[in-house]
C-alpha cells in the first residue's frame, strides 16, 4: 500500500515527526536517528507533567490505514488532505497499553491463548468503577469483534427471512449483520425536531409483528450522537419486552459522553424483566482505538440466553496481544481516557462554532456523545444540484446506485481534499448528511474545516 501511494518508510516517519539528524545521509543515519528518538522516548512513557498531547498531528499515513491509505489509494494523494470517515481515532495509543504490549512481545512465542482471569476482572472493574455497572463473571461471553457478537445472537434470536429492528439513520455495518444472517431490516426511522433526534415510539410499536424478534439498539448512537435518557431506554425496554422482541444494545461509544450528558446502560434499567431480555455488547475498540486487536465482548443477565448464544455456534477466540491491550486500558487509561473525552468535547464546540462562521452551507449541532460529527450538507447539495448530477450519472450507467450524497461526499474531495461518509450510508433520515469523524487533533480537524470553508465560499 505505501509504494501504491508513493510513499515510503522515511517519509512516513519525516511526517510523524522522527526525522534524521543534522547531516546525516543515508538509510543508516535514518535509523540511527530513529533509534535516538526512541531511546528519547521510550515505549510507554508517561506523559510529562501528566498531559497527554493530543494536539499534536499524528500520521498514519503508510500503515496499511483505511482512514487514510485507502482513501488515498482510490482518490489520489493530492485529493486527500484529511480523512475523517473510518470511525477509529488518530491519537498515539495511551502509553499503558503500549509498554503492556511491548513486554509481551519479549516473550517470542504466540501458542494458544487460555483467557486469563485478570482479562475478566479488568472488564467487570471498569465497568463497576466507571458506571457503577454490576457484571458477573458468568454474565460475560468473549469475542473477536462486536460484529460476530451480533451475527452470533442474531443467528440464534432471528429466523432467516424475519425483520431486525434498526432505528435509523444509524451505524450502516448494521444492515450488512442483518443481511448476512439472512434477516431483513425493519427500519423505525428517528424524528428530527429542531435539529435534534427523538425516538419515535408509535412508529416503533407498529413495526413490531409476529415475524420481528430483535432489535439493534445504539446508545449512544452512531450516527446521530444522541445518548438515550433512562426515559428513552425503558420505554424501548418496555414495547419490546411486551411485544417479545429481543434487545440487542451497541454501546461500544458509551465512554465518549459530551459535558452536560449521561449515558445509561441499558443493562441498568429498574425493570428486571427488560433487562433480562437484552444483550449488551462493548469493547475497547473505540474507547481506546484498538479495532485491529480483536477484543470485546458481550453480556446478559440471562443465563439461558447465553446458553443459547453459545449452543448456537459462538466461538470465543480472542487475539493475545489484545487481551494484553484490553486489560492494560481497563487497570491503567482511566486517566488518558479522562482527558481524551475533554477533548473531543472541545472538538464538538469547534467544529459547531466554526462552521457557523465560516461555512453557512454547511450546518452541525454539537453531538451528545461519539467521536462523530453528523453535519448537515443539504444547503451544500442543494447549491451543486446534487440529485440531478446523481440522475444523469445512473442514467450514464444503467444498474448503478448514486445518491445525491455521494455526488456531495465526491465533490469535497476534490475541492476541499476532505473525505466523510454519505449520509444516505445510514438508512432512512440519513440523505443531505455526512458522517464527519472527529477524533483527531484539533489541527487537523481546522484543516478539514477550513478546507470546506474555502471550497464552499464563492458557491
Amino acid at each position: 500500500m505505501a509504494q501504491s501511494i508513493g510513499l515510503n518508510r522515511r517519509a512516513f516517519l519525516r511526517q510523524a515527526g522522527i526525522t534524521a539528524v543534522a547531516g546525516a545521509v543515508g538509510r543508516g543515519a535514518a535509523v540511527d536517528a530513529v533509534d535516538a528518538v526512541a531511546l528519547a522516548s521510550p515505549a510507554g512513557a508517561s506523559p510529562a507533567g501528566g498531559k497527554y498531547d493530543f494536539d499534536t498531528p499524528y500520521s498514519r499515513i503508510g500503515t496499511d490505514c483505511t482512514k487514510w491509505d485507502r482513501q488515498i489509494a482510490l482518490y489520489g494523494k493530492d485529493h486527500i488532505d484529511v480523512g475523517m470517515g473510518i470511525a477509529d481515532m488518530d491519537f498515539k495509543s495511551a502509553p499503558c497499553i503500549t509498554k503492556a504490549l511491548v513486554e509481551r512481545i519479549q516473550h517470542e512465542n504466540w501458542g494458544y491463548l487460555t483467557i486469563p482471569q485478570s482479562h475478566v476482572d479488568a472488564i467487570i472493574n471498569w465497568n463497576k468503577r466507571r458506571y457503577n455497572q454490576e457484571i458477573k463473571p458468568e454474565w460475560i461471553i468473549h469475542s473477536p469483534s462486536v460484529h460476530p457478537a451480533i451475527l452470533s445472537v442474531l443467528r440464534v434470536f432471528s429466523p432467516p427471512g424475519s425483520k431486525v429492528i434498526v432505528q435509523s439513520p444509524v451505524y450502516n455495518a448494521f444492515y450488512t449483520d442483518i443481511t448476512r444472517v439472512g434477516c431483513v431490516a425493519e427500519e423505525n426511522p428517528l424524528k428530527l425536531v429542531n435539529g435534534r433526534y427523538q425516538m419515535d415510539f408509535e412508529d416503533l410499536e407498529r413495526r413490531i409483528d409476529h415475524d420481528t424478534h430483535s432489535m439493534i439498539l445504539c446508545n449512544p448512537q452512531n450516527p446521530t450522537g444522541n445518548v438515550w435518557s433512562r426515559e428513552d431506554l425503558a420505554r424501548v425496554g418496555e414495547i419490546c419486552t411486551r411485544r417479545r422482541v429481543v434487545v440487542l444494545a451497541d454501546e461500544v461509544h458509551c465512554d465518549f459522553v459530551m459535558k452536560g450528558q449521561k449515558y445509561t446502560p441499558y443493562a441498568s434499567l429498574d425493570n428486571d424483566a427488560v433487562v433480562m431480555n437484552s444483550i449488551t455488547f462493548k469493547s475497547p475498540g473505540k474507547t481506546f482505538n484498538l479495532p485491529a486487536m480483536k477484543c470485546a465482548y458481550m453480556f446478559s443477565r440471562n443465563l439461558a440466553y447465553l446458553d443459547r448464544i453459545r449452543k448456537g455456534g459462538h466461538r470465543e477466540d480472542l487475539n493475545t496481544l489484545g487481551v494484553v491491550a484490553q486489560r492494560a486500558a481497563f487497570n491503567e487509561g482511566d486517566d488518558w481516557v479522562d482527558q481524551l473525552v475533554p477533548y473531543i468535547d472541545g472538538n464538538q464546540e469547534f467544529v459547531q462554532s466554526y462552521l457557523t462562521a465560516n461555512a453557512p452551507l454547511i450546518k452541525h449541532i454539537k453531538a451528545e456523545g461519539t467521536y462523530l460529527a453528523w453535519i448537515d450538507v443539504s444547503g451544500l447539495s442543494k447549491k451543486l444540484d446534487a440529485q440531478a448530477q446523481a440522475e444523469a450519472a445512473m442514467k450514464a450507467k444503467p444498474g448503478t446506485k448514486v445518491t445525491s450524497d455521494d455526488i456531495v461526499s465526491r465533490w469535497l474531495v476534490e475541492h476541499a481534499r476532505v473525505h466523510m461518509n454519505p449520509g444516505s450510508d445510514y438508512g432512512r433520515g440519513g440523505q443531505g448528511r455526512m458522517r464527519m469523524n472527529i477524533g483527531t487533533s484539533r489541527k487537523t480537524l481546522e484543516l478539514a474545516l477550513s478546507n470546506m470553508a474555502k471550497a464552499t465560499k464563492n458557491l
